[in-house]
């Protein structure tokens, strides 16, 4: 039916017959979908969450008497949003999970196209090695696996260890760009001292000819931040200036290379709340998560259809807000906060934003 220009089909069953002779052809009205997939705001699939490690560490120990570390590659319970079971997500883009490492265990090497941090929870001594320097882990450390690096976890110590594994497994399927591979022996070679990328680019120096890998110029060289050199900076930082209104004392992790996000794909960070402090209400796109290092206290989070909750946590635990959800943190302990996102992705595709209040 041929139409002219301005004049308007007021039949509904002619629309629907025409949708239906379109069809076929794999054609589809976009008027039909357009505030769907254009909407006005951000609309989280996620919703906020906590798991209580007290509770559920008998879990990630039980997990260790099913099966080996071997025999699972990498023995995990992952952290699943309530709202996307089965899909392995702790936020809307990013996975999280918590890694056991027994006694005498090594998890094997192996390498995939996904980028991985390691927030170690519990125990001290075991290890990760990143192509081919070891890095012994304590609790707090933040510890990066690049995309497409040889790594294995082993643990030569009496205890067993615990550690948050997040990686940007949805992101990397998003542009289809998977890609894994196991190595020939259960370890990669070691060919660095423990401690060497720490002390090459560490220290606020560079080797004056450094550059780094095709593959690797978007990471971090030094790839365990460890926590008590962290904690160390906040706490200095904490009794020479005025907390900020809605983030308390907080900073990033930064490549030293080029100032910018440890990680290409995760955003991370550490945050000093004092002992009573409030921040104010804030809002971002990206899906936060954090764990509680020290203290306890709680998050009041309204989400964007105006439903609220209240998130209450203590050391070790994990929990998680929605992008755009409007939140603030209420400190009952002098309290530090580990962080992680996907906003150093965002933030290279100009889609981050912020709003506070």
């Amino acid at each position: 039916m041929e139409m002219k220009s301005g004049e308007v089909v007021r039949n509904a069953q002619e629309r629907q017959d025409f949708y239906g002779r379109i069809n076929p052809h794999n054609l589809a009205p976009l008027w039909e979908v357009l505030k769907g997939i254009v909407p006005a705001q951000p609309k989280p699939e996620m919703v906020p969450y906590v798991w209580d490690f007290d509770a559920l560490k008998k879990f990630v120990l039980e997990s260790g008497g099913l099966l080996t570390a071997e025999e699972a590659e990498r023995r995990v319970l992952v952290l699943e949003n309530p709202t996307l079971r089965g899909k392995s997500l702790i936020t809307d883009v990013l996975y999280g999970g918590w890694q056991l490492i027994m006694p005498g265990e090594v998890a094997p090497a192996h390498r995939h196209s996904q980028s991985a941090l390691r927030y170690v929870l519990e125990g001290e001594g075991a290890y990760t090695a990143v192509h081919g320097e070891k890095t012994s882990m304590k609790p707090g450390d933040f510890v990066i696996t690049p995309a497409w690096t040889w790594h294995d976890h082993g643990n030569e110590t009496d205890q067993p260890m615990i550690w948050l594994d997040v990686l940007d497994v949805s992101i990397v399927a998003h542009f289809r760009g998977q890609f894994r591979e196991e190595w020939t022996d259960k370890r990669f070679p070691v060919s660095r001292p423990e401690g060497d990328a720490l002390t090459r680019y560490g220290s606020g120096l560079m080797p004056i000819d450094y550059k780094p890998a095709a593959d690797s110029q978007l990471t971090s060289p030094v790839f365990n931040y460890p926590y008590e050199r962290t904690r160390e900076v906040m706490y200095r930082l904490s009794r020479t200036g005025e907390a900020d209104p809605h983030h308390g004392y907080k900073l990033r992790y930064v490549n030293p290379v080029d100032g910018g996000w440890a990680m290409p794909t995760i955003a991370t960070w550490m945050q000093w709340l004092p002992k009573g402090f409030n921040t104010q209400s804030w809002q971002c796109t990206d899906g936060l998560g954090f764990v509680c290092k020290e203290g306890r206290g709680e998050t009041r989070v309204t989400m964007p259809d105006g439903s609220q909750t209240v998130l209450t946590w203590k050391a070790n635990d994990t929990f998680v807000v929605p992008g755009w959800a409007r939140h603030t943190h209420h400190a009952s302990e002098e309290t530090v906060l580990f962080g992680f996102s996907d906003r150093s992705a965002q933030e290279k595709l100009g889609l981050w934003r912020e709003k506070k209040h």
